[in-house]
């Protein structure tokens, strides 16, 4: 697992982005739950932030993940595409786990301690 920040850093519906082993992901925090997306949208591989180091994820109603290059807009529990010229496309979601010391992003393409 790997560390990504303290539960207060991500506020309730608020968005941050991070950066684990120079990929580039975000989370949302909505209604208590965490969810983690890389920071790729399905239309062309891009970032869906315009310059990579804002904080800016969600529409202005904050009810969706906005693309900031063409609109494209997800759903923030599932990251299924609604709009735009990716609908029915995904973004890839990450496994993550919330504790007292904060958020952790679940990295299962690290080997476990026994295979190291």
């Amino acid at each position: 697992m790997q560390f990504l920040c303290p539960s207060g850093d991500l506020g309730e519906g608020r968005s941050r982005a991070f950066t684990h082993a120079a990929e580039q992901l975000f989370g949302i925090r909505r209604q208590g739950r965490v969810y983690l997306y890389r920071n790729r949208c399905p239309h062309r591989g891009i970032r869906l932030n315009w310059d990579g180091s804002n904080d800016a994820f969600l529409d202005d109603s904050a009810s969706l993940i906005h693309c900031a290059h063409h609109g494209a807009l997800f759903v923030v529990e599932s990251g299924e595409c609604v709009a735009g010229p990716c609908e029915g496309e995904h973004l890839d979601a990450l496994e993550c786990l919330e504790d007292s010391q904060g958020i952790w992003l679940i990295d299962r393409a690290a080997p476990a301690k026994a295979d190291r």
